[in-house]
């Protein structure tokens, strides 16, 4: 199964917001604090520029005003094209002022997470993190403990958000369990993580610097694909219809 992968950063997202429909633009509008309303305009961003692409349709204001973002009852972000419910199965995540979506077909079960490695206190990997989990951070090496405990939040985050459940479930219910395996998929390497003995999702994770990536699925996902970023373009044309 293919799945579709697109990166933005802050710097990316134009200044003007002529590219939101009326209802983001007014929910825009409610957003009181600065950082939340930043993050929030560079998710709508990001996955308006991964849509254009996966729906092959041009990148310019007047066709991303006719998309919008809308959450499902479990919180999940769904992609709306002209009013209607897009063929498409979309998951966002921003951190430090970079945001990634995950593009794939219609009724995917679909999850995708980015995370910094930075410490984080034992206190931490107790109450979160599996014994077989806690084996994986402490039989590496101290070098390595920041990236392997990014990479095991960011594999729940992404089983979590696949299960349409987040935090509202406890963090040990889903077991990452990244392979050791060479990177040799376009970059990523294999991932699995399960939840509880009832399901697992088959996924993959890549680390650049200190961002860890990660992505889950169902039906098993092919490596994901680095969309190229369209041109974002002025002149428009009217494609509902």
């Amino acid at each position: 199964m293919k799945v579709y992968w697109l990166e933005q950063n802050e710097a990316d997202v134009p200044a003007e917001n002529d590219w939101l429909s009326a209802g983001e633009a007014f929910r825009l509008s409610t957003l009181r604090f600065a950082k939340r309303r930043a993050d929030w305009r560079l998710g709508r961003w990001t996955a308006k520029r991964a849509l254009s692409v996966y729906l092959d349709v041009p990148a310019d204001p007047q066709t991303f005003r006719k998309m919008e973002l809308r959450s499902a009852p479990s919180g999940a972000p769904t992609a709306y094209f002209c009013n209607r419910p897009a063929s498409v199965t979309i998951s966002l995540s921003h951190r430090a002022g970079i945001a990634a979506c995950a593009a794939a077909m219609p009724g995917v079960e679909l999850g995708c997470d980015l995370e910094i490695a930075e410490p984080r206190s034992d206190a931490f990997v107790s109450d979160y993190f599996t014994t077989e989990e806690q084996a994986l951070v402490t039989g590496g090496s101290e070098a390595d403990r920041e990236r392997n405990l990014a990479l095991l939040w960011s594999g729940k985050e992404s089983a979590l958000k696949a299960l349409h459940e987040g935090l509202r479930l406890d963090a040990r219910s889903v077991i990452v369990n990244p392979s050791d395996a060479a990177i040799d998929f376009r970059g990523w390497s294999p991932l699995q993580v399960r939840y509880t003995d009832r399901r697992i999702f088959c996924g993959w994770w890549q680390g650049t610097g200190s961002i860890v990536r990660t992505l889950v699925a169902a039906p098993q996902p092919n490596p994901p694909i680095v969309v190229r970023i369209p041109d974002y373009i002025s002149d428009v044309s009217s494609l509902c219809v």
